[in-house]
């Protein structure tokens, strides 16, 4: 026999790792995913904006709770305390806006993951950026779910009060609420016109009636569009759509539910998910810093221990005896902490107002208490007028018919309406008339 031609055997050997790659990137072309590969119904737009709602009706309300404790605790000059929804008047106020902030920002894990797994195709969207608009969401939604993820985490890590990290947590979690909130309204403006006409959209109807504009239509195909159905699948799509969302609003009921104990007393035996108990402590309310861990001995508020009042006519020291020998009242405060939970208690003591107009103070005058701790940022907090001169702000000595226990802050503490639990001072040691405005 012949020699076979060796032309078409070495075109056909010489081209075939160029075919063989050509194959490969064809193959894995077709096995990579596109939005239509997911066929599920919960993977729909309709979906995706329902619980996008939510989430960001939660976000708001941790929001401006957050903002609010963060006010409470560092003042500034252009929003003066004691004053709207600051006032000591309202004692319940800061009471309720904790609860609410750490039930909103709890319930936004359930949210923040149904939300993530109904709109998780749009991920293989193909091209991955269609243009500015499209770019501008795709970064707005990358930075809404790392910080709302963040927020999440360090937020529980809070209330347990773990910390493995070496930055400022209230600075770092209050910086990064306003990114949070940032990227969610960037969000929203891009995909406004998607949003209201999905949420409109009813959740049976799979393809849109002749003439319906109002339909799951959308401008982009972050999800993809579904098909016709045939017939009785649309109302097995909205079974599964509505189960779907009962099942997330199931999540944040159950969640709330066990964590709103710490608030609601009522509630208290549910609260198996929440880090305090608000019966269980010393005298029956909980405790977040010890003496112990202030460094507080025996020793330190002892026979020995003084008062110190400053003021602008003279300097007073007072013994336990004297400040139990003045007039006492007795006010029935919450103690509420950022942590969340609260507790009421019968607090009896020397109204400040008193103590303080024993140095000659004014009644326009602030007011600095320090304690005898010696370091840490909640050492010594300051008073607007409006809280020195309430009834109900004392330098209580008591608590329920009996005298204050060690970590609660014997032999004296600071307790007033309306202020986070960190600023009402304990193991007082110096009270000192600022004037007006907290000028010294």
């Amino acid at each position: 026999m012949g020699d076979m031609p060796r032309s078409t055997s070495d075109g056909v050997h010489g081209s075939e790792p160029g075919g063989r790659a050509a194959s490969v990137r064809d193959t894995a072309r077709s096995l990579r995913p596109v939005p239509e590969s997911f066929a599920s119904p919960i993977h729909d737009p309709r979906v995706v904006a329902r619980v996008g709602v939510w989430l960001g009706i939660a976000v708001l309300l941790a929001f401006l709770t957050g903002v609010f404790s963060h006010l409470a605790q560092d003042p500034v000059p252009w929003l003066p305390l004691g004053e709207g929804p600051f006032s000591p008047h309202l004692a319940w106020v800061y009471r309720v806006t904790q609860g609410v902030h750490v039930a909103a920002g709890l319930v936004c894990l359930p949210l923040l993951l149904g939300k993530l797994y109904a709109a998780y195709p749009a991920l293989f969207a193909r091209p991955a950026v269609r243009g500015p608009a499209h770019a501008l969401e795709r970064a707005s939604v990358a930075l809404l779910v790392a910080s709302a993820s963040f927020q999440v985490v360090t937020g529980v890590l809070n209330t347990f009060q773990v910390y493995p990290w070496e930055f400022s947590f209230r600075r770092v979690h209050f910086a990064v609420a306003w990114v949070l909130v940032g990227s969610m309204l960037v969000h929203v403006a891009v995909k406004l016109p998607t949003i209201l006409r999905v949420v409109r959209a009813g959740l049976d109807d799979d393809a849109p009636r002749s003439g319906d504009t109002a339909g799951p239509r959308t401008a982009s195909p972050a999800v993809a569009e579904p098909s016709v159905p045939a017939d009785g699948a649309a109302e097995r799509a909205g079974a599964a759509r509505r189960g779907f969302l009962a099942a997330i609003g199931a999540g944040v009921l159950g969640l709330s539910a066990l964590t709103l104990g710490q608030t609601v007393r009522p509630l208290a035996p549910l609260a198996v998910l929440a880090p305090r108990d608000p019966r269980i402590g010393p005298q029956g309310l909980p405790v977040n810093k010890t003496a112990r861990g202030a460094g507080i001995g025996p020793e330190a508020v002892g026979p020995g221990w003084r008062l110190e009042l400053v003021g602008p006519d003279r300097v007073l020291r007072l013994d336990r005896d004297a400040l139990l020998a003045m007039p006492r009242h007795e006010a029935v405060l919450p103690i509420a902490c950022v942590e969340g939970w609260s507790a009421t208690a019968a607090w009896s003591g020397v109204r400040l107002r008193d103590l303080v107009a024993l140095v000659g103070a004014p009644e326009d005058a602030a007011v600095l208490v320090e304690s005898l701790q010696e370091s840490g940022l909640y050492r010594a907090s300051e008073l607007a007028p409006e809280y020195v001169w309430h009834p109900d702000t004392l330098l209580a000595l008591r608590i329920d018919g009996e005298d204050l226990h060690l970590d609660h802050g014997f032999p004296a503490r600071l307790i007033a309406p309306n202020r986070p639990g960190v600023r009402q001072t304990k193991w007082v040691a110096r009270i000192e008339v600022l004037g007006s405005g907290g000028d010294a």
